[in-house]
């Protein structure tokens, strides 16, 4: 069984600057001292051996190489623009508009 008494809830709800009426105390008591019981049941079921995962399976990056390959001209790309000018796509300002 865990050491969360209603004192110690209280306390903390102080420190945290909570304030809890007795229901919520005695609520958060109990719900306070299922969790701590949890995490002691798992620390008891993980040696020092155990290593930590964040994966049960190992993971791997599958990326391909990089290989250059021809691609599109600054006015192949632009010629399907509605407007473009200076070499760049030309659009409506949204920002700052009057």
């Amino acid at each position: 069984m865990s050491e969360i008494t209603p004192e110690l809830v209280r306390h903390l709800a102080s420190l945290s600057r909570i304030d809890l009426d007795e229901a919520e105390v005695a609520r958060f008591t109990e719900q306070l001292a299922v969790i701590v019981d949890s995490v002691a049941k798992i620390s008891q079921a993980i040696d020092g051996n155990t290593p930590a995962t964040s994966h049960p399976i190992p993971l791997a990056n599958v990326f391909r190489p990089d290989v250059v390959e021809p691609s599109l001209s600054q006015e192949q790309a632009l010629s399907g623009a509605p407007d473009s000018g200076q070499g760049r796509f030309r659009v409506a300002a949204i920002l700052d508009e009057e």
